[in-house]
């Protein structure tokens, strides 16, 4: 099969799922979900309840503009992965799962796809074409669209976040007006548009850059001790084209390093180091979180596979992390890596007992201003909690605080407590996307709670 046949094939499969579906669903302009059972609509950890149950389900980017046309007020919704109000509304919804396609063009090097794909589906696609995305998040679930409305990422001192790999994107403005931005023509107002947090439109199709294809092996290490951090932190993050260290903050230590790299394709598998500054080499597969079973983790132990099936900690065909569970994410610079983790380490006994694990990673600097990463190599410092919202809440002021003097930046999808007018000095750039969102969404029909709170407050 050559690749204008794969690609025609993908496309029909990708179409006929959603088909099916639309002959169940009511009309009101769009496609609208009913929600007959009256079971509440959560994200997708089931930390958080969305407050209306009207969801629009298009199945095409053509679609889109008449249900914006049609709502005073409305909000995209992707793979239902932020753990905050961000996609929240009183009003209505407009879920773009089901918006999908694929479209490679070999000679820009780029794939154009619906913004509701999950990367986990068009990874493959793009592999068996010869090709590749040059990063991948933890999760292969996240849709693209929701990824770079977000500024999500992966990992590697060389690797910006997913959102920087974006040439252009489609926007449906509140008018219902399409509009295409890229980064060859539009220049700041493209930057802008990219992680635009929902709060310019409805982003319908994305346009990535790809590379060609490539294989990677992992190799996981356990107890490597703080110290080894304070003069070595660079290094040991910069050990492989994608590093994360797990912890949970007792002992001096990161339980865990994943270490992932590059491989050519018919290499033989060499022996791994049995020692790495101190932590020892695992035989046996992992899960960050030590008590959870590691069949849902993509393969370690050296052995090389397509890169996106060792880019992300998790498999797509199962349930990622814990499942049920709240994530927090703060970046500070990289150069101050090392003294963060140290002021976190402080409040371990806080923190340990609601936490599954913290995960340490880090973000190339970007161009994009309301990314987490705009004009700073930065480190992630992630925590995964278990389901205890009133607890964690009370704890998140207390991990902000020692976090101030490096100036963090909290992920925009994951649950926080900073207050906006702290948040919003660490944007320079804001005034000017509260413009652009001014002029394309005159009347606030995009805004919600949360952009009111972080964005658009006083």
């Amino acid at each position: 099969m050559d690749r204008r046949e794969l690609l025609k094939s993908s496309a029909i499969l990708m179409a006929a799922a959603p088909l099916a579906r639309a002959a169940n669903v009511s009309q009101d302009h769009a496609n609208v979900l009913d929600d007959h059972a009256n079971v509440p609509r959560t994200n997708w950890s089931k930390n958080f309840h969305y407050s209306t149950s009207r969801v629009y389900a298009p199945i095409t980017p053509e679609e889109v503009p008449a249900i914006v046309q049609a709502n005073g007020y409305l909000k995209g919704l992707g793979s239902r992965h932020c753990f905050n109000n961000i996609a929240d509304s009183q009003y209505a919804q407009i879920s773009m799962r089901e918006v999908k396609g694929i479209q490679i063009d070999e000679e820009a090097r780029t794939v154009t796809v619906g913004a509701g794909i999950a990367y986990g589906e068009l990874a493959p696609v793009l592999d068996k074409a010869g090709y590749a995305l040059a990063n991948l998040a933890s999760l292969p679930h996240i849709s693209v669209g929701g990824t770079i409305a977000t500024g999500t990422h992966g990992s590697g001192v060389g690797n910006k976040n997913l959102s920087s790999a974006t040439r252009a994107v489609e926007i449906v403005k509140a008018d219902g007006s399409v509009l295409q931005l890229s980064r060859d023509k539009d220049g700041e107002r493209f930057q802008l548009a990219v992680v635009h947090l929902g709060a310019l439109g409805v982003l319908t199709r994305v346009t990535l850059d790809i590379v060609p294809r490539y294989d990677m092996s992992q190799v996981v290490y356990r107890n490597l001790s703080f110290d080894q951090l304070e003069d070595n932190l660079d290094t040991i993050l910069g050990s492989g084209y994608s590093v994360s260290l797990f912890t949970d903050w007792q002992k001096n230590r990161v339980n865990q390093v994943w270490i992932k790299d590059k491989v050519a394709a018919d290499a033989t598998q060499q022996p791994q180091p049995p020692m790495f500054y101190g932590a020892t080499l695992q035989t046996a597969k992992l899960h960050p979180i030590d008590d959870h079973p590691a069949d849902a983790c993509t393969e370690q132990m050296g052995s090389a596979g397509p890169w996106y099936l060792r880019l992300p900690h998790f498999k797509m065909e199962f349930t990622p992390s814990s499942g049920e569970e709240l994530q927090t994410e703060y970046f500070v610079a990289r150069k101050d890596g090392y003294k963060a983790i140290r002021a976190v380490e402080k409040l371990r006994d806080r923190i340990t007992p609601h936490l599954f694990i913290t995960e340490i990673r880090t973000i190339a600097s970007d161009d994009l201003p309301m990314s987490m990463a705009h004009g700073r190599d930065s480190m992630a410092i992630h925590f995964t909690w278990k389901p205890e919202e009133p607890v964690v809440r009370k704890l998140l002021p207390e991990i902000e605080a020692v976090l101030k003097p490096f100036g963090v930046r909290p992920h925009w999808g994951k649950i926080f407590e900073l207050d906006p007018k702290y948040l919003r000095q660490q944007y320079a750039s804001l005034p000017r996307f509260r413009a652009l969102a001014q002029e394309f969404d005159p009347g606030g029909k995009f805004r919600n709670a949360y952009l009111e709170r972080n964005i658009f407050g006083a």
